[in-house]
This record gives C-alpha cells, structure tokens and sequence, in this order.
C-alpha cells in the first residue's frame, strides 16, 4: 500500500459528520410514507405514479452507488463527500420552488444521486477510523442507529409541517440547511491519510464491475438485498395490509410502524454493544430466525398478531444490516472500500425496490396482501438460511482476519 499523508485526524469530527449524514438524508427517504398520501391528494396522481417518489430516490442512489463508487478510492473520501453534499443541498433548496410532478420526480432522482456520492465516501470512511473489522462493524451498528433516528425525525416532521398548513417541501428545505453546515464540516475536519493501491490497476468502474465477480461481495450483496426486502415489507405495505384486515388494536394499528423504527433505532445502538461483545455470526443467525418467526406469526396469526410481531420484529432487524454491510466491506483491502460500498449499496437499493414491488405484484395475482406477506416470509427464510451457512461454515473467516492483521489500525 502507498500512503498519502495528511494532517492530524480528528476523530471526534470525522464521527460526528459520518453519524449526521445518515441522520440527514433519512430524513427524507424515510419520510415517503407520509408525503406520498399528500402529492396523490394535491396533484390528483395515482398510487403507480405517487410510487415514483420512492423508486426515483432508489433508483438514483442504485445507478451512483453502482457506477460512481470508486470515486472515494479515486479521489479520495473528503472531495466525494463534499461533492455528494454540495449537490444534495442545491437541490434540496429547488423543492421549494415547483409544484410539478415531473420536476418532483427529477429533483428525487438527483436527490439519490447525491446520497449515493456522499453515502459511499461516508461508508469508505468508516474503515478509515476503525482499528479493526469488530470496532468496524460497532461503528456501522451506530451509525445506522442514527440513520433511524433520522427515520423517526423526518416523519414527524412532515407530520407537523402539514398540521400547521405548510407544504411537505420544507423538509427538503431544512435538510438542505442542514446539509450546508454539514459541508462547512466536511471541508474543515482533517481526514485519516489517504490509502492508495500500489498496483497498476486502474481505480475506474471496470474494477468496481469486477468485484462482482467476487463470492465475498455477491454473499454479502444477496443477503443485504434480502434482508432489505425484508424490511421494506414492514414500513412499506404493513399499513395497507391493517386497512385490509383491522387489527382489535386501534392504538397499535396507528403506532405500529413508529414503534417499529424506534425499537429499529434503538436496537442498533444497543447493537454497537452487543458486536462487540458476541459473535457477529451467532447474533445475526439468532436475529434472522426470529424475524422469520415473526413473519410466519403474522401469517398465521393475522392482523392481531401482525400489530405486536412486526413492531417487534424492528428489534431483531437492527443489527442485521449494518453488520452485514460491514463485514461485507471489510472482506477488501481499505484501498476499495469506496467501490465494494458502492456494490452493497446497490443491491441494497435494489431489495428496497424489487421487494415492495414484488410483494404488490403477488397480492395482485393472489386478491390481496396476504399473498404478499407470504412473499416477504420466503425472503425472511431465505435470509435465515444464509445466515445460518455463515455461522457453521464461517466462510469470511480468512477474509476479516486478513483485514484485521494488514489494514486496521489508525493513520496519523
């Protein structure tokens, strides 16, 4: 490896910028539900076209993530993140200016474009201020700890937004404000030195197409994806499903998903603890079998049962991803940690697409969205199984060990 150095790294901010990004643009991808209800009121849309302000975010975050990731190992994760945010904040400030449907979708598929930049300059940079792949996957478990926080805030500020007579816009608005000072940040903070790889390969997309190829990045990649199918199901289509099948509980059925991400939130930063104290594998196989657990609870047990077990199964959801999406990145060298980011956050976003897709196609066929969650309990099975390979045949072993004895460790 080549190292590029830098000056002194201040770790306190690197973190602190890291956990307020995903805080941030959770805010407003989370924050979908709630809005999509108003635009189909005030621009007359259909359900299939309101739809579109959730793929067009995806959509622009998948294509990035997939073909820009290596510009954190390109040039570097400061200028990536900087980039990412300079963007995100323009066009946060052009939602308040449009009331076209047109330009909504546009402006959210730029929105996921810029997630994408920054979000995998912020992912390579994890790697950059852990000492080893444990305080690696702790870190993530926090970080996305506070992108939930972000999930509970951006609803509720919606929510209050439309109370009080103003337009959902303004969450883009105060995102955007938030997305400057956090600019101010990225430019000023010091960042860990630069790694640099010493062969002759090029840092370009063809080696980011490369690593799927890959058996580490497409292991991890279809468990990821799975596990975000799984999770879409949840926030996605469990409301539709209690207006369809009306729980007993009518304090359950209006707080369910709000419980849901908090216990999601909570459990993750509770989670920072528990992965560094247990096995990753024994956590995650013991997680994925009781949400799986809790999906053919719902199955069974109907909407009564799906009010309390899918509310809790955010806490055994809340570990799952961000370990995955660690161990996943640190199987390779800190030199492509910008380009295996972007690759698991593509198939993320893919699962966040195709999932809650899938599961509207099948309750279509099969006259409603039981046949639905009977989809997302075969993903949850799935999940379960692979997590279940991994913990008895351990095959990142070698992988995260390398990692441990050659790239962890600070860079001053």
């Amino acid at each position: 490896m080549l190292t590029v150095q830098a000056p002194s790294t201040n770790h306190f901010l690197i973190r602190a910028l890291t956990y307020l990004m995903f805080m941030m643009f959770a805010m407003t991808t989370d924050s979908v539900g709630v809005i999509i209800p108003e635009v189909i009121r005030t621009l007359h849309l259909s359900d299939t076209a309101a739809g579109a302000f959730h793929y067009a975010s995806m959509s622009g975050i998948a294509v990035v993530a997939i073909f820009l990731g290596f510009l954190a190992d390109l040039i570097g994760r400061k200028w990536t993140i900087v980039i990412g945010l300079v963007l995100f904040a323009l066009n946060s400030y052009l939602f308040a200016v449009t009331n076209t449907f047109a330009v909504f979708v546009i402006l959210l598929t730029i929105s996921g474009a810029a997630i994408g930049i920054f979000k995998t300059g912020a992912l390579a940079l994890i790697g950059d201020i852990s000492h080893s792949t444990q305080e690696h996957t702790s870190t993530m478990n926090i970080v996305e700890g506070f992108f939930g926080v972000g999930s509970i805030i951006g609803p509720l500020i919606v929510a209050r937004l439309l109370l009080t007579g103003v337009s959902w816009k303004w969450l883009y608005v105060i995102a955007g404000s938030l997305c400057v000072v956090l600019v101010a940040i990225a430019s000023l903070v010091r960042y860990p030195q630069r790694i640099v790889k010493s062969s002759d390969e090029p840092i370009n997309l063809s080696r980011t197409l490369r690593l799927l190829g890959n058996p580490y990045a497409l292991g991890f990649s279809a468990a990821c994806f799975l596990y975000v199918a799984v999770e879409c199901a949840v926030y996605v289509w469990l409301p539709s499903f209690l207006k369809d099948h009306r729980p007993s509980s009518a304090f359950m059925a209006a707080y369910v998903i709000s419980i849901f991400f908090i216990l999601r939130a909570a459990g993750r930063f509770v989670g920072a603890w528990v992965i560094a104290r247990w096995s990753w594998r024994t956590v995650l196989v013991i997680f994925s079998g009781a949400i799986f657990t809790c999906f053919v609870g719902t199955i069974f047990g109907g909407a009564n049962a799906a009010v309390y077990l899918m509310a809790l199964s955010g806490v055994f959801m809340s570990v799952i991803y961000p370990t995955l999406n660690s161990k996943g990145i640190s199987c390779f060298p800190k030199a492509e940690h910008g380009a295996i980011s972007g690759v698991l956050l593509f198939f993320t976003c893919l699962g966040a697409a195709l999932g809650p897709l899938a599961m509207g196609v099948v309750s279509d066929m099969f006259g409603g969205l039981q046949a639905g969650f009977v989809l997302a309990t075969v993903f949850a099975a799935l999940l379960f199984l692979g997590l279940l390979y991994n913990w008895i045949a351990n095959p990142a072993r070698g992988e995260l060990l390398r990692s441990d004895e050659t790239d962890y460790g600070l860079h001053e």
